[in-house]
């Protein structure tokens, strides 16, 4: 499985890959981006079977990143690792066609709760 990890930290990209796999899922293809406008790129010619966005990022934020690749027909897993976790958020990520939202600080359970119907 291909798996696109969109965060402007470096940093927080490398913590979701390491938590991945303490989540039990390591192993996948891993592709980074830095702003949704990169990661909505990357979907078009890396197609990744799943996307995991932060929600606030800088020239793209994830939410609208989302709505760009729904409204291109894009049918891509989707879920958000962000500190947006307030049930507002959880629910505009939803209605936005997001299949989960993880909030931070997160866990490695918390990723495989939320992975486990996805990969």
């Amino acid at each position: 499985m291909k798996i696109l990890i969109a965060d402007d930290s470096r940093v927080m990209r490398q913590i979701v890959i390491r938590t991945l796999r303490q989540a039990g899922h390591g192993g996948h293809e891993i592709v980074e981006a830095e702003n949704g406008r990169q990661a909505l790129e990357l979907v078009r010619t890396e197609a990744p079977d799943l996307v995991l966005s932060d929600w606030n990022m800088p020239e793209m934020n994830g939410i609208d990143c989302l709505s760009a690749l729904r409204a291109s027909g894009s049918t891509v897993a989707f879920g958000f690792v962000t500190s947006e976790g307030s049930e507002e958020m959880r629910e505009r990520a939803a209605s936005a066609g997001a299949a989960f939202l993880i909030a931070k600080p997160f866990t490695p359970e918390a990723f495989d709760d939320a992975l486990r119907g996805v990969i």
